[in-house]
Parts: structure tokens; C-alpha cells; sequence
């Protein structure tokens, strides 16, 4: 293999239903970043039936080439289908790098297309560089938590390509859409081996969703094992409503059964960067901090004034947060009626 063969930055741009899942926008942005540190080229690859004409909006936020295989067996994902197209996509375009969303989608299909390619793939990762190498040559750098996220991993891909990765929703930044933008929108017709179709979609349930998605929130109201109880996270609801926020939870709050899974943020939750990040009662655990710390302002209220929550908050509260709380969102209120 020549690794000079290989080329450009490629994108999975995920979709459900029609619709472009944010996880694509975020990977794009980032893309454009590593394409430009290149000199190369970000191409979209956008999946599915009658979507075709969501490839502007790709263009718009950052792709230079989107490649559309529009095509009936795509209409909802099935591992099998999907590999094969992105496979066949891979094989003929030769990328040099490959970036996915760490969604139940991109985690079942990435690692599919990694096996059949024979190439390595860093998951969940949390930062993408391109960095000089021994030789001052660029080279694709990615890091993610490690052992239980104690540390953090830089992991390369020397001697094989592409060089994939997963990423999970909310860590890279969008860019600013440009509307108007101009790119190219290229048709790609895969091949199917219709042989290999083993699984077939025989029905699909919606569940309802009664949580929001935090991860979409500008303003979150986040609580730890200080909390204590229910009653503790009604304290914490009564701020966010304030602040037209929600409110989100630690690990040990969920495996307390206090709050539900769907509001944990953290390596084993959800990854946030909201506008405001107020931390009530949470220590700071690596762990943790690894789904928040990239958040715009962070407001950490511990009774433990040595607690790590305070080494990444750009303002600290020392004191008891069931009495805190309670006088912020009273003094809040006051302020909104003026």
C-alpha cells in the first residue's frame, strides 16, 4: 500500500428518517479543520432513499464534495447494506481519513467497515490533530479516554489506510453555515451483494421520549452525589426552569436510580457543551469532567473546596448547595422581574 494513494477527509454524514443527525455537522467542522491543516479536500458521504437533496446543506456546513447513494435498500439502516455501500465508497475513492459519530449507528457500522478494510479505529475519541511526526510529516493524531478514563490515549494509524474514527455527539463544534456555498454532488452507485442481506427490518417502534436531549441544551443544571435524593434534583429543576435550562445528573446519581440515563453526562453519558454548565455537588471524577469540560462557562458548587470540579470552573462556590441553590434561583427571579 502507498499512503500516498490515499486522500481527503471523508465524513459519514448520518441521517434517520431523512433528517441530518448534528453529530454530521459537528464531524464536518472538524473535518474542515483537518482538511485545511492537509491541503485536502472534506467529502460527505450521505446514505439513504430520497436524500439527495440534502447534499447543499452538507456543502453549506463545510463539505467541498458531497457523494449520494441514493437507493432503496438504504432506506433504514441494516448493517449489511451499509457496509457494503461505504465500503465500496472507501475501496474506490481512497481516503485518508475517515470520521463517523459514535451513535448506535456509526459504532455498529465503523467498526464493520475497519474489519473488512483491514484498517485500524480509534472509538469515542475526544480530540482530532494533525501533528508533525518524527520525519515532520503530518500526521493523523487521535485521543480518547483510557483505563477507565484515568488517562487520556493519543493513538496513530501508521501503516494502514484510511485512518477511521468515531466520535460522540456534542464534543467538535459545527461551522458557521454558509448558505450559498458551492461544492459538488456526486452519485455513487454500490454494487450490492444481495446474498449477504441476512437481516431485514420487519417493524419499527418509536419510543416516547420524555426526556430532552441534554446534550442540545445551552444551559445545564447538572447535580452530583451531593444531591442526595429526588428532592435534592427538584431544587436543581427549580434553577434550570429559571434560567430556561435543564437539568442533567452525574454517574452516581443515575446508578442511585435518582435521575434516568438519559440525563448523564460523562465517558459512559453524554458529552455537553453548553452555553453554561453549572456542576451542583459533583466532585469532578475524570470520568466526568470528560463530558463537560469543554462547556463555554462552568459554575461548580461543592462544599469541598479542594474538590477537581473547581480546577476546570471558571467560577467557584464553596459552601452547601441545598442552601445555595435555593437563594440563586430566589435572587434570579428578582433580577428577571426587573
Amino acid at each position: 500500500m502507498d499512503k500516498k494513494d490515499y486522500k481527503n477527509v471523508f465524513v459519514f454524514a448520518e441521517q434517520r428518517e431523512g433528517v441530518i443527525q448534528p453529530v454530521a455537522l459537528e464531524l464536518l467542522g472538524k473535518a474542515r479543520d483537518l482538511a485545511d491543516a492537509l491541503g485536502e479536500k472534506v467529502v460527505a458521504m450521505l446514505l439513504g432513499e430520497g436524500i439527495k437533496d440534502q447534499a447543499q446543506m452538507l456543502i453549506e456546513q463545510g463539505a467541498d464534495e458531497v457523494i449520494v447513494v441514493d437507493a432503496p435498500e438504504l432506506k433504514d439502516f441494516l448493517s449489511e447494506q451499509y457496509s457494503q455501500a461505504v465500503g465500496q465508497i472507501i475501496l474506490d475513492r481512497k481516503p485518508s481519513i475517515v470520521l463517523y459519530g459514535a451513535t448506535t449507528i456509526g459504532r455498529d457500522l465503523a467498526p464493520r467497515i475497519a474489519s473488512r478494510l483491514k484498517t485500524g479505529l480509534t472509538a469515542d475519541c475526544t480530540k482530532l490533530d494533525i501533528e508533525p511526526d518524527a520525519n515532520n510529516e503530518p500526521e493523523f493524531r487521535m485521543t480518547r479516554p483510557a483505563f477507565g478514563g484515568n488517562l487520556m490515549a493519543t493513538i496513530i494509524c501508521p501503516n494502514n489506510r484510511p485512518q477511521m474514527s468515531t466520535v460522540r455527539p456534542g464534543v467538535m463544534q459545527k461551522m458557521q453555515r454558509q448558505p450559498g456555498r458551492e461544492g459538488i454532488v456526486t452519485e455513487f452507485a454500490p454494487k450490492f451483494d444481495t446474498s449477504k442481506f441476512k437481516v431485514k427490518l420487519v417493524k419499527t417502534i418509536k419510543a416516547d421520549k420524555t426526556v430532552a436531549d441534554i446534550s442540545e441544551a445551552k444551559i445545564l443544571v447538572s447535580g452530583g452525589r451531593g444531591v442526595h435524593d429526588k428532592e435534592g434534583f427538584d431544587k436543581l429543576q427549580a434553577l434550570a426552569d429559571v434560567l430556561g435550562g435543564q437539568v442533567a445528573s452525574s454517574r452516581a446519581m443515575v446508578d442511585n436510580g435518582v435521575m434516568p440515563h438519559e440525563c448523564q453526562v460523562g465517558q459512559t453519558g453524554k458529552t455537553v457543551r453548553p452555553n453554561l454548565y453549572m456542576a451542583c455537588g459533583i466532585s469532578g471524577a475524570i470520568q466526568h469532567l470528560a463530558g463537560m469540560e469543554e462547556s463555554d462557562f462552568i459554575i461548580a458548587i461543592n462544599k469541598d473546596k479542594f474538590a477537581p470540579i473547581f480546577s476546570v470552573a471558571d467560577l467557584g462556590i464553596v459552601g452547601d448547595l441545598h442552601k445555595i441553590v435555593p437563594m440563586l434561583t430566589e435572587r434570579i427571579k428578582k433580577e428577571l422581574e426587573k
